[in-house]
């Protein structure tokens, strides 16, 4: 796998009125000539969005959730008090057409959508020529990868669920499970996508002795940066230019 450096939501900075997951944010990237990551969700009349949370009030200081919305109605939300709004996922992938750069692109399931949502990413993904792999927190999406698309580069997003203030909401028997990446024998990743604080992890220790390929996320500094790959991994970064 060709390594690279992916911008966290883009290349975003609130100081220059650039917020994450916005075209500023990946247009800023792609000038910079780093791929970005980004989150995806599958929208009400089955065009996909760009933003992390699936509740809306953090970035738009509105209440909803974008799952409900359309997609004339991204247009109405700004994003972190600037003139930018929720972009549509083929948007992002106009601005990265034709650049060679790639694209990590993490499936954000809601309600049990990870069917759905996955095929829809994977449809608009084969509209564009621009290179990239698939993510998930939710194994049923990177199942499905496996299952009807083995040919896309998949990776298992992963931490450490049992600190302290990380669980997944979803009750302690899966934080357990996903903790241990318990789901990765019937998965198969090509890569986990792992948190950097998180890394002295016997889980993550075990998926290395595999040979399975590394991504940290998130990457804040410099140092940081050096150190993952020195490891070998791939770095997710925010907060500076490399």
């Amino acid at each position: 796998m060709t390594h690279y450096r992916y911008a966290h939501r883009g290349l975003y900075d609130p100081a220059l009125g650039i917020p994450e997951n916005s075209l500023a944010a990946f247009r800023r990237a792609a000038e910079h000539g780093f791929g970005s990551e980004l989150d995806v969700h599958l929208l009400a009349d089955g065009a996909l969005a760009v933003i992390h949370d699936s509740a809306l009030r953090r970035m738009t200081g509105r209440d909803g959730i974008v799952e409900d919305l359309t997609a004339p109605q991204l247009q109405e939300y700004a994003l972190g008090g600037t003139a930018e709004t929720i972009p549509q996922f083929s948007e992002v992938l106009d601005v990265y057409e034709g650049t060679g750069l790639p694209l990590c692109v993490e499936l954000k399931s809601f309600r049990d959508d990870y069917d759905a949502l996955t095929a829809r990413a994977v449809e608009e993904l084969d509209r564009h020529g621009v290179p990239f792999v698939m993510e998930s927190f939710d194994p049923h999406c990177v199942l499905w990868l496996r299952r009807n698309r083995p040919e896309i580069t998949r990776g298992q997003l992963a931490q450490d669920f049992l600190r302290p203030g990380w669980s997944s909401g979803l009750g302690a028997e899966m934080d357990r499970m996903l903790t241990d990446m318990a789901f990765n024998a019937e998965t198969q990743p090509h890569f986990v996508s792992y948190q950097y604080d998180h890394r002295d992890s016997d889980a993550l220790r075990r998926v290395k002795e595999t040979g399975v390929e590394i991504f940290y996320w998130t990457i804040r500094s410099r140092e940081d940066m050096e150190r993952a790959e020195a490891e070998g991994a791939q770095a997710i970064f925010e907060g500076f230019v490399p």
